[in-house]
């Protein structure tokens, strides 16, 4: 089989050419086809011969992701159902605001993680993303933002399908081509990625020196609490994930974003609000308080409003930045935690 031209190094297309008798100049046009043009096959390289075309048609393929659904919300908010090369399906999402449009990336095709309140945790984890597909997820929903809203892509969230911290090294090697001047050129500072807390990954992260944001999916600081709804603090409890953030800013100096989403009866009583509070005033950090969207599940429930004024009150109390976040593209399943793969499983079914 072929390889897949873009699992190279321009180093690597570089001996390449040189090998078949090329010039090395040829590997920088290929490599801004690839990376900078969004190149889908080799006939669109232009300013290479046909003959050269051909020979690379021979050697290498392209794996190209093919949005095989797009769902525009009454919002705007629009989700793609990503097709990849081995016919696997992923989504993405693209979230318009009046000052900003986010993509939100998947980064596995399902998810390892049994976090009991999210969508995606209900398919297993078939395999990770490769820094190509998440690449062309970014690119996509660029060209989308342009065609549709008339305004370029401004930020990148890692809060699809998947842990992104389990996919560590194709995570970071998409950020640097998507960062890369080679490649799209967005600023590091644009992206954020989104981890359930993992704590020796996070500190891993942190020794990188990495420009981009960190979110943790708290939803409780209380051990007992996150326990039940998230298994993954069984190994990684609230103790450790505190130290590790505490690490994560002394090495990089930013803020972790904590997303929180309150749910009636089980995280909205005072001394749930009150250990937040205390985790807050251990880690420099801001707070999202999020919007939930039901999976069709009894158990978890959106908690009163007053729950959510309540922990938005006490947080600011103690000077922590506290946000209520609405959610958008729930009438098409595009909201943060329902990202399911719903129409691939009705093909199925």
């Amino acid at each position: 089989m072929a390889r897949d031209i873009r699992a190279l190094s321009k180093a690597q297309i570089q001996e390449y050419f040189e090998s078949i008798g090329e010039p090395k100049f040829r590997a920088k046009q290929v490599y801004e086809w690839l990376w900078q043009k969004g190149a889908k096959d080799f006939d669109q390289m232009t300013n290479l011969s046909l003959s050269l075309r051909d020979k690379m048609k021979a050697d290498f393929v392209i794996n190209h992701i093919r949005v095989d659904q797009m769902q525009r919300s009454e919002d705007g908010t629009i989700k793609n159902a990503v097709r990849l090369y081995d016919g696997k399906i992923v989504e993405s999402v693209l979230i318009p605001t009046d000052t900003r449009i986010t993509a939100c990336i998947s980064s596995q095709v399902g998810c390892s993680l049994d976090c009991n309140f999210c969508a995606t945790a209900r398919l297993k984890r078939m395999r990770n993303l490769n820094p190509d597909e998440i690449y062309d997820q970014v690119v996509a929903i660029q060209n989308e933002a342009e065609s549709f809203f008339g305004r370029p892509l401004t930020n990148i969230v890692f809060m699809g399908m998947g842990e992104p911290l389990m996919n560590y090294h194709n995570v970071l090697a998409a950020i640097e081509k998507i960062t890369s001047p080679e490649g799209l050129g967005m600023s590091p500072r644009r992206i954020t990625v989104s981890t359930v807390g993992l704590s020796k990954m996070i500190r891993k992260l942190a020794d990188e020196d990495p420009k981009f944001k960190l979110a943790l999916s708290l939803h409780s600081a209380r051990d007992e609490v996150r326990d039940q709804i998230m298994s993954i603090n069984l190994k990684n409890p609230v103790g450790d994930l505190i130290e590790a953030l505490q690490y994560w800013y002394q090495q990089t100096k930013s803020r972790v974003t904590l997303e929180y989403v309150v749910w009636r009866d089980i995280n909205d009583k005072p001394e749930d609000i009150e250990a937040l509070v205390q985790f807050c005033k251990q880690v420099p950090t801001k707070v999202n308080l999020i919007e939930y969207n039901p999976i069709d599940d009894g158990m978890f429930q959106q908690a009163d409003f007053a729950a959510v004024e309540a922990y938005q009150q006490a947080l600011q109390a103690v000077g922590v930045v506290a946000t209520v976040r609405r959610s958008r593209g729930k009438d098409i399943d595009a909201a943060c935690g329902q990202l399911a793969n719903k129409n691939e499983l009705l093909s199925e079914s």
